[in-house]
């Protein structure tokens, strides 16, 4: 499975599946206001939308590996990496279904479970296509290919709602109306060409003589200590997730939701918001019983969501402990680069969804602009192409080009692909001139890209530390700076996922396959840490929540670190 040339007709069919996976998940963003709206939801509500998607990829994996571990084989080993995501799609695809049946059914919950079922099957598919990715080729330009696989997940994620957006609404501007004439008719219809578009990508992947089946038939050993302390941490989870779900059906969750409704008929009807009556009387009142109501809700519920992320660091962190005064039973977790890894990409993961999903937020108060929720489109579309341009700049190793090539495509591909991000959001309606100077945050990022030469480690560091001056520029400034300080978090998020990856699975030998799935069960961390940084908001504001993501590239830094010292002891060098 070692390889010194890249097998790139392979590799060219392969990256496919990394377009569908950004061009799906993107149209959660389409989905969160439209179910907000329909289903008459709150925020933390519709945000269940993104937990479910990422939560299935945590269980997925999960499942994967308790599989393995009874059998005593990698079950994603045994089938081949082709066909591992061959299935995935298969399941993704009878995910489309269910959604189908919920949405003509008009059932949000269904709903939930048929975007849990559709991202079960990326889980798979992940598990299988970022070793895949690294079997490709020398393993020392590993990380590139996972990074040129990124690139085309985010071209994906960019182009995802301008598609979606015409799909559902017929403008690629979509307004509050819009939201609330949108018909299920269209989600149906959008949901079988998904459906549709699975089970053909699912075709093309076996048929395809260019891919190898990429099998390993080495047997691994019942990690039962592993097991057990994943199946601990997952019940701890659901114990403080419950209490979470269950407030929404205590009897102060539904007389917030009535008052809420009366201020709503009142506003209406009295045209007190467009007078700009806010001293109103009456509203004044219901503000006040609905804050008195709120606040011990709240708080009792960002008790519980801290709750669990000490239950999942806690956990993983005593894996760390426990492995390393005995190896035998704990699998893959007996390597300490692979379990500081999966926190790796449970942070990672988790900084970079929450800075998007909080975004909006920030952009909507006064000192950052007082934008309209349609005004913050072209920034937020700027967020996720920051990352496609990062991506296509580290992509740029994954070809066998010569050094002075590589070094004029490093300066020219990020500012192409700046030029293209901007091009989207101007094709979309919206006025880029404000983002112009952003090009000055790309060629931090290009000259990130010389300093560090390509090394994992090295990247991963400098990355991280640009992260936290970043996060920390955006909380300690305010305007243009502070906005383009949070959305650059954006480009030094870019490169992190295959450097964590590469680096997490280095030396794995015969347990990477199992490495991969415990490294995707953390892509957990986009269901957690948005929670969390969503209800620092209500507490110390927004500015300051985003302190979370400097909490996070810390942890980031700090890993490229130790990592880089682990492989070391270890012999094992991806430089």
């Amino acid at each position: 499975m070692e390889n010194t040339k890249t097998n790139y007709g392979a590799l060219t069919t392969l990256i496919t599946v990394f377009f569908f996976w950004g061009f799906i998940a993107a149209g959660n963003s389409i989905f969160i206001p439209f179910c907000k709206t329909y289903f008459k939801l709150d925020q933390f509500q519709s945000l269940l939308i993104d937990f479910a998607f990422y939560f299935a990829y945590y269980v997925g994996a999960l499942i994967l590996f308790i599989v393995g571990t009874q059998r005593g084989t990698d079950p994603v080993g045994k089938w081949g990496y082709k066909n591992s995501i061959v299935y995935g799609l298969v399941f993704s695809a009878l995910g489309a279904a269910a959604m189908i049946f919920s949405v003509y059914m008009d059932v949000f919950v269904g709903m939930l479970f048929g975007l849990f079922i559709v991202a079960l099957g990326f889980s798979l598919q992940q598990t299988a296509a970022n070793p895949f990715m690294i079997s490709l080729g020398d393993e020392k330009t590993g990380s590139n290919r996972i990074s040129l696989g990124g690139g085309i997940n985010s071209l994906g994620t960019t182009i995802a709602p301008l598609i979606v957006g015409f799909a559902l609404f017929g403008s690629v501007v979509v307004t509050e109306d819009m939201k609330k004439t949108l018909s299920t008719d269209k989600v149906s219809i959008l949901y079988v060409c998904v459906g549709l578009l699975f089970l053909s990508v699912a075709a093309l992947f076996h048929f395809s003589k260019k891919l190898p089946q990429a099998k390993t038939i080495e047997k691994t050993e019942k990690a039962n200590k592993a097991l057990a302390s994943l199946l601990i941490m997952t019940g701890l989870l659901i114990t403080c997730f419950t209490p979470v779900f269950n407030s929404y059906r205590t009897k102060e969750a539904k007389e917030i939701v009535k008052l809420e409704e009366q201020k709503s008929v009142y506003v209406e009807q009295n045209n007190v918001e467009k007078l700009k009556h806010f001293s109103d009387e009456e509203t004044v009142q219901m503000d006040a019983e609905i804050h008195t109501l709120k606040k011990p809700l709240e708080q009792q519920r960002m008790l519980w969501l801290s709750a669990g992320l000490i239950v999942v660091i806690g956990g993983i962190l005593s894996s760390f402990s426990f492995a390393r005064k005995d190896k035998n039973g704990w699998g893959a977790m007996q390597y300490p680069q692979l379990v500081l890894g999966m926190l790796a990409i449970f942070v990672y993961v988790g900084v970079e969804v929450a800075i998007g999903s909080n975004l909006s937020e920030l952009l909507s108060k006064k000192e950052f602009g007082d934008h309209t929720s349609i005004e913050t489109a072209p920034y937020i579309g700027l967020f996720w192409g920051s990352l496609m341009i990062g991506r296509w700049a580290s992509a740029i190793h994954a070809f066998e080009l010569s050094k002075m090539t590589k070094n004029i495509l490093t300066i020219i591909i990020p500012i192409i692909a700046f030029g293209i991000v901007l091009g989207f959001s101007a094709l979309m309606g919206h006025e880029v001139k404000d983002l112009y100077f952003y090009i000055i945050c790309v060629l931090i990022l290009i000259v990130g890209f010389f300093f560090t030469q390509n090394k994992p480690a090295k990247t991963l560091f400098v990355f991280s530390v640009l992260g936290v001056a970043a996060t920390l520029t955006g909380v300690l400034s305010t305007g243009l700076v502070s906005v383009y300080a949070f959305l650059s978090a954006g480009l030094f998020c870019s490169i992190m996922w295959p450097c964590i990856f590469s680096l997490s699975l280095a030396g794995l030998g015969k347990y990477k396959s199992q490495g991969s799935a415990f490294l995707v069960m953390m892509i957990l961390g986009g269901a957690i840490i948005p929670l969390i940084q969503g209800k620092l908001v209500d507490i110390t504001g927004v500015q300051k929540s985003f302190l979370v993501g400097t909490a996070c590239f810390v942890y980031l830094m700090l890993f490229a670190f130790w990592v880089n010292r682990i492989l070391k002891k270890q012999g094992v060098s991806l430089d």
